[in-house]
């Protein structure tokens, strides 16, 4: 098997440095919980294993060649993002207004702390494990499997790297292969990282500019993935 590897591990690194949809999917989920930031991770990177099964029977190419199915495609993936950014904005709003009914219960006393100090528990630690997981899985995966630009990577910029004298579909599957242990490698990284924030962002006033930015660039995002040619 004859394959660039150098020139290929160069275009993966970059293009997981590059934040993106899959990048704020699983750094939100870190700093709600390490848990669920690596089941976002995994969630991810099956959505590439769907783009290389795909590219392998030929589902990629015709999602390319008709513009049809590719704006569908996109504009699926950019309500999703839309969607996970308008509920973030409006858990945010909703977390904000039962602190301040709380504050005022309690005479300007925050349940839980002092106005300014951390929350010891946020609803992601209290919801149950398989339920953290799950939604972490599913957003990872349908941000990436509903990105045509991470079908089109496995249907043009990966056979770049490929060679003749050889199995071009074994090939392919290596790299992309080699693409999502990379990948999987970079993503629970950076989970250990965006953890590392989880003290920072449980302070209540932190936490809702956090979910109100976060929410903010889902948004953004979703309009610019739409409004793209």
């Amino acid at each position: 098997m004859s394959v660039d590897l150098v020139g290929f591990l160069g275009v993966v690194l970059v293009a997981y440095v590059v934040p993106g949809p899959d990048f704020l999917v699983v750094v939100r989920s870190a700093t709600e919980h390490p848990a669920k930031g690596r089941a976002a991770a995994l969630g991810a990177q099956a959505g590439l294993c769907v783009h290389m099964l795909a590219a392998a029977v030929g589902l990629s190419l015709i999602a390319a060649r008709s513009p049809a199915v590719y704006d569908a495609i996109k504009l699926l993936g950019a309500a999703y993002l839309v969607h996970l950014g308008v509920r973030a904005v409006l858990a945010a709003r909703r977390a904000a207004r039962e602190r301040a009914a709380a504050r005022e219960a309690a005479g300007g006393v925050e349940a839980g702390g002092v106005e300014d100090g951390t929350d010891p528990r946020t609803p992601e630690e209290e919801a149950p494990a398989h339920g953290r997981w799950r939604s972490g899985f599913t957003q990872g995966f349908l941000t990436n499997v509903l990105n045509p630009k991470a079908a089109l990577f496995f249907l043009s910029i990966l056979p770049q790297f490929v060679h003749g004298g050889g199995s071009t579909s074994r090939q392919i599957f290596f790299l992309g292969t080699l693409d999502i242990v990379i990948g999987v490698a970079y993503w629970f990284a950076l989970v250990a990282v965006a953890a590392r924030l989880r003290a920072f962002l449980a302070r209540p006033k932190v936490r809702h500019r956090w979910e109100l930015t976060t929410g903010w660039l889902f948004i953004a995002i979703g309009i610019g993935v739409a409004a793209a040619a």
